[in-house]
């Protein structure tokens, strides 16, 4: 697994802060599946790229990050507020530390990584806390444009 540059983890952990946030913490594999069953029910989104749903839309931002993580701290806040933002997105974070094979599985290589997903696919990335990069991508998931499109334009 990947790192967070210039820190080191320390036995005395501190939770990322995303108080007042719409933002679901994923802890296990199985809190990952409910809330996967919990957006299909509600017809809200889906994040995992392995499901596929023909019929429907749905977007989610997945922020992959680590407590220790200088950077992921600094980020959770306002990670936190994009969430009461758009409330039509759903917003996940997972702890690389918590669901480190699943984590592999997504190729996360450093902390914080922000997955943008559009109907199953995804459609961006984001690879540190870049607070700009970050506004800008989840606008352009929660009004339907990416933001690799509207580079090539």
């Amino acid at each position: 697994m990947g790192g967070c540059a210039g820190k080191v983890r320390r036995d005395e952990e501190v939770k990322l802060d995303f108080k007042g946030g719409n933002v679901h913490i994923i802890t296990t594999k199985e809190g990952w599946d409910q809330k996967i069953e919990e957006a299909n029910r509600d017809g809200k989104i889906v994040s995992e790229l392995t499901i596929w749903l023909s019929d429907q839309r749905y977007e989610v931002v997945a922020n992959f990050s680590a407590t220790w993580c200088g950077p992921c701290r600094v980020i959770a806040p306002i990670y936190a507020e994009m969430s009461k933002t758009y409330p039509q997105l759903m917003f996940l974070t997972i702890d690389v530390d918590d669901l480190m094979d699943f984590s592999s599985s997504w190729d996360i290589r450093a902390t914080p990584t922000f997955f943008f997903l559009k109907n199953g696919q995804q459609v961006d990335k984001l690879v540190g806390a870049n607070k700009p990069e970050l506004e800008k991508k989840v606008h352009a998931l929660a009004n339907g444009t990416s933001t690799k499109a509207q580079k090539q334009n």
